[in-house]
């Protein structure tokens, strides 16, 4: 998964803030950093899931309807906070906001470092090319001598990098958000994107897409939610909501709309 550092602006502040305060003060019994809302942080440019619908300011997308859906679970009001993906893990810990939820691969390392929900879609690595591109990789090898583009620092980059320690050798075009790999795809400045198998289904699928999938890995990462480091009563309750909302059918619900498949089930077998 994921770039933008918090935007501090007035006017985002206001109307990244979905329903805050709406239902009036509710006592969250300090379980969350504002008192009635869920904050939560998100690169808001991963479609499908989370972006900025057609008024350019609403947030949309698969982790934003699942925030609400858990916010609601927790009688809290959701605030989404669109934050760069490199500035995303310093400022949970630094209590910006309680959560992130935006598609974060859950690893060893990110597990050390902070505390996870369970896992709740299952992901793996696909490659986009062009229809017209000459360039048709059927499997990771077949990069060799591509221009391969990904997201900076996301699991993409990390995919990417043991390629090369296998003896790959490409040219590597990394962007701060997945859409300006897509625009460079769209451009012929690169000849092939590595992305989140859920993303580059929102780019191929629909009939006219210039975009065409060659290949998708198996589904070997899982995304969670972020919380700060023994933030534990909090990890607690959404892990109360999530299994509500498996059980309830919210999840697959939300699954369907967004990524035109159940990619949640896979990680519910994970718990």
């Amino acid at each position: 998964m994921k770039m933008k550092v918090i935007l501090i602006t007035v006017l985002a502040a206001l109307v990244l803030v979905t329903g805050a305060f709406a239902g009036g003060n509710r006592d969250s019994g300090g379980l969350t950093l504002r008192e009635g809302v869920l904050m939560i942080g998100m690169d808001i440019d991963y479609p499908p899931m989370e972006y900025l619908g057609p008024d350019g300011v609403t947030p949309m997308g698969f982790d934003v309807d699942m925030g609400k859906a858990i916010a609601a679970k927790l009688g809290l009001e959701p605030q989404f906070i669109d934050t760069a993906w490199d500035g995303i893990f310093a400022s949970v810990e630094t209590r910006r906001f309680d959560v992130i939820m935006s598609s974060v691969t859950i690893t060893d390392a990110r597990l050390a470092a902070h505390n996870f929900s369970r896992p709740y879609v299952g992901n793996a690595m696909a490659i986009v090319t062009r229809k017209d591109s000459p360039f048709k990789p059927r499997n990771p090898q077949q990069l060799n001598g591509l221009g391969v583009s990904y997201q900076a620092e996301t699991t993409a980059k990390f995919f990417m990098e043991r390629l090369v320690e296998g003896g790959l050798n490409y040219t590597s075009f990394a962007y701060d958000t997945v859409t300006r790999c897509f625009d460079e795809l769209r451009l012929g400045r690169v000849d092939v994107i590595v992305t989140d198998g859920v993303v580059a289904g929102d780019y191929a699928g629909p009939a006219d897409s210039i975009f065409e999938i060659t290949w998708v890995g198996e589904p070997d990462e899982f995304f969670g939610i972020v919380l700060r480091k023994g933030n534990d009563a909090l990890t607690h309750a959404i892990n109360g909501a999530l299994e509500e909302l498996f059980a309830d059918g919210t999840m697959r619900r939300i699954s369907q709309e967004h990524l035109g498949a159940d990619m949640v089930t896979p990680a519910r077998a994970q718990w």
